[in-house]
């Protein structure tokens, strides 16, 4: 009789399990690629895409998010990867965009930005709607803009108080020509280099500090080979959410809405991650023995005049956009 029992359920259950109905396979798969650490919070903005994309496509639309260069080498790698096809979606800085549409160099002019409510006044209007435009004739599609928070410097020979104190340091940057043209200018040797070799760099002393804001910082450990940290908020790190065209366009009309729409809202929940952060690493990295100074920015202002006389040009018929920025941030 047990026999008989158990041989009835196994048959119901086999019944069961063939009657169900399959887990439907996601119509679309994407691979979203980023440079940096999952306690950053470029991840964070990348993961929520992702899951409201999901939801949104009631799961015909899924996003495998690579982390930490997971799919190249850096984040000039990452875009490439874009154009290439290797990459479907990019989460990262405007920094290397410069290289692919040099009027992204917008946003890399030294001491432009007054603070966090200038600068999405500027990348939520006109101005900012316009420059992510750029990237379709470029072959990407620009969705939102995130952010990365203000670059600050850090090295581990002395602290930083004013401009004299960073001549002569060797300074990794990245490879963009307005960046580096601001450090020669203020005495310094900036050497571009992939992010992915930084912390090996610095560690066996090949370069002297970097500049970053406050959570790469912290996230990527440099507490472990830096002493100093000196807040100069010398340029507004803005971050994007952006789509390979072809990616894009293969969409049905209302994916793309609903890409368009997730990307805004990941973008403004990771903003709020960033503030978070920011604040509580300062504390955090002090806790770890970097000694925080707060420079007097007026020196470094002052020297830095010259990089908009030099580079102001390469905005062509955009150049007037410099003024408007700096006008918005004395309203």
């Amino acid at each position: 009789m047990k026999n008989c029992i158990r041989n009835v359920a196994l048959l119901l259950l086999i019944v069961l399990l063939h009657s169900a109905p399959a887990l439907a396979a996601p119509k679309f798969s994407f691979r979203l690629g980023h440079a940096v650490p999952e306690e950053n919070a470029y991840h964070y903005g990348a993961t929520k895409f992702a899951e409201l994309v999901e939801a949104k496509t009631n799961g015909e639309v899924h996003i495998d998010v690579f982390p930490n260069n997971q799919l190249g080498t850096g984040e000039r790698d990452l875009i490439e990867g874009l154009q290439l096809g290797t990459v479907d979606i990019y989460v990262g800085s405007t920094g290397p965009m410069g290289g692919f549409e040099k009027r992204f160099l917008l946003f890399d002019f030294p001491f432009l930005f007054r603070d966090k409510k200038h600068v999405y006044s500027v990348l939520d209007g006109e101005i900012g709607q316009h420059i992510l435009s750029l990237l379709d004739a470029k072959g990407m599609r620009g969705l939102a803009w995130m952010e990365n928070g203000f670059r600050n410097l850090t090295n581990v020979k002395r602290a930083v108080n004013g401009v004299e104190d960073v001549k002569g340091l060797k300074i990794r940057t990245m490879e963009n020509k307005v960046h580096m043209a601001m450090w020669r200018t203020l005495g310094v040797d900036p050497t571009p280099m992939a992010w992915s070799e930084v912390f090996t760099a610095l560690q066996q002393g090949t370069i002297d500090g970097q500049e970053n804001p406050i959570p790469v910082i912290y996230t990527s450990k440099l507490y472990e080979v830096q002493k100093h940290l000196s807040l100069t908020r010398h340029v507004f790190s803005p971050a994007m959410i952006v789509v390979a065209k072809s990616v894009f366009d293969s969409l049905p009309e209302e994916y793309r809405t609903i890409f368009a729409e997730a990307a805004q809202e990941a973008a403004l929940y990771e903003r709020e991650v960033c503030d978070k952060m920011e604040n509580e690493f300062i504390e955090s990295l002090k806790q770890n023995g970097m000694e925080v100074t707060t420079p007097d920015l007026a020196s470094f202002q002052e020297a830095c005049k010259s990089v908009y006389e030099e580079f102001k040009g390469e905005l062509d018929e955009d150049a007037g956009l410099l003024d408007q920025i700096i006008a918005m941030g004395k309203e």
